[in-house]
């Protein structure tokens, strides 16, 4: 796969294209706010109004939590109880603080409700990934129409975002450690309560990880994932080269099918394929709350908002639980995931009338400290509310790095939903920023490790 970068197009105000809409902020470039009345990742560091986002004060230092051999981790926050609990029929008095997707979980499911606990802004970043963000503010542009960027290599591209696309980057490229290897699970789940679980190996090298990287080529990551279990699916590996600009240069996938025995390209891996093992559940640019090219919708910047959205999922995390107590028929079992008040970036994004997608139209709730899309919504072709996403986000103290717990992607029509990321019953501790080399990412070395 050629890796060069194509010469981009600097943007350096408000892109001319119809399909970034008029920025609701004006263009600020003052490195000086992060580390006053923005913290390093661009978050305002204030409280809100009335106090019950509080201000941030650093987030969880490095080496304040530790976790035990297997990466289980003590929920800093076990002793507290929750502010209120919403269900549908008390729904009402909160819906300012609820996404429309929230909403819809709570008249479509009478098991499902949100426990909403005291605000804690644990989000905290290693030096070197803040002052590359600080570095990257003013430097780092859009291009092609915002389909990529240029001049980036780590920390947040745009602290201080004005475009739609410039929020999406800033989630795009979070970080989430340099490099992450991992076991993991996915399951679906009827609306039976029935669940088909996959388990996985996962490893995954960002740019900055790379060793023989050069800064001009056209690269944002590189994974591999094999299957673990079930044995009808066990040994098939995906792997895949994740350009900056998918436009410039599409998506690189390959497959190995141990049947096969042989290695193949896998240009499904993208849009609205379906995520592999999630039997439709899932969108392959879904996962992650939203990856890959952007290219088939207009995007519009709403602003920031004040909602309701999981965070500090140390409860969900803990290995004292199997996967078997979390997957509950309709979603999963809400005595476990913790919602708390913060700041958000809303983006939304409209299908192109010459593009296809099976979304219509989508809209991304982004915290303003870690840039993880907390949650979604997304639409069919007649604008009906089809899906809704939610991250569950970890800070993860020993390795200094902000993380998720799991992620679900629920469905208000057949009434099944999807997981992704679990590791409750994973007896290994994840592996971070490990250094790699191109040569460990290439169709050969994907060969080899299938045999």
């Amino acid at each position: 796969m050629n890796m060069k970068l194509k010469k981009l197009p600097l943007v350096l105000t408000v892109l001319a294209s119809a399909c970034l809409s008029a920025s609701l902020y004006a263009k600020d470039t003052d490195v000086s706010k992060l580390g006053s009345s923005l913290n390093a990742m661009g978050g305002e560091r204030a409280t809100n109004a009335d106090g019950s986002i509080p201000a941030w004060d650093g987030g969880l230092k490095p080496g304040s939590l530790s976790a035990s051999a297997n990466g289980d981790y003590t929920d800093p926050f076990a002793s507290e109880k929750p502010l209120m609990v919403i269900t549908g029929t008390n729904a009402a008095q909160y819906e300012k603080l609820l996404t429309p997707g929230q909403v819809a979980m709570l008249k479509r499911f009478p098991t499902y409700r949100m426990n909403v606990y005291p605000s804690h802004r644990t989000t905290h970043m290693p030096d070197k990934i803040n002052a590359a963000t600080r570095d990257n503010a003013g430097k780092v542009t859009l291009a092609e129409n915002g389909y990529g960027i240029i001049g980036y290599n780590t920390g947040v591209p745009f602290p201080m975002p004005t475009e739609p696309l410039e929020v999406m980057w800033n989630h795009l490229t979070r970080y989430i450690g340099s490099s992450v290897q991992r076991e993991m699970a996915s399951a679906t789940v009827e609306d039976s309560g029935a669940s088909t679980l996959v388990t996985y190996e996962q490893s995954v090298h960002f740019r900055s990880a790379v060793s023989d990287l050069q800064p001009e080529e056209n690269a944002l990551y590189f994974s591999m994932i094999r299957a673990l279990s079930p044995s009808r699916v066990a040994g098939e590996i995906t792997m895949v080269h994740e350009p900056v600009n998918q436009v410039a240069e599409p998506r690189g996938a390959w497959q190995y099918i141990p049947g096969q025995r042989r290695v193949r390209r896998a240009p499904t891996v993208a849009y609205d394929n379906s995520a592999r093992y999630s039997y439709g559940q899932l969108t392959s640019d879904g996962v992650g709350g939203f990856n890959g090219a952007p290219d088939r919708y207009d995007w519009k910047l709403i602003g920031k908002q004040e909602r309701l959205i999981p965070y500090n999922s140390y409860k969900l995390a803990s290995k004292s639980l199997k996967y078997a107590d979390l997957l509950k028929k309709n979603n999963i079992d809400p005595q476990y995931v913790r919602y708390e008040k913060h700041r958000v970036w809303v983006i939304e994004a409209t299908l192109k009338p010459d593009a296809r997608h099976v979304y219509g139209k989508r809209r991304f709730y982004i915290d303003e400290d870690n840039w993880q899309i907390a949650s979604s919504e997304m639409y069919d072709s007649r604008g009906e509310l089809w899906r809704m996403y939610e991250s569950y986000p970890i800070q993860l103290p020993d390795v200094d790095v902000p993380f998720q717990a799991m992620e679900a992607t629920y469905d208000f029509i057949s009434g099944r939903y999807a997981t992704n990321y679990m590791t409750n019953e994973t007896q290994q501790k994840m592996v971070f920023n490990q250094v790699a080399s191109k040569e460990n990412y290439s169709p050969a070395a994907l060969r080899r490790y299938g045999k």
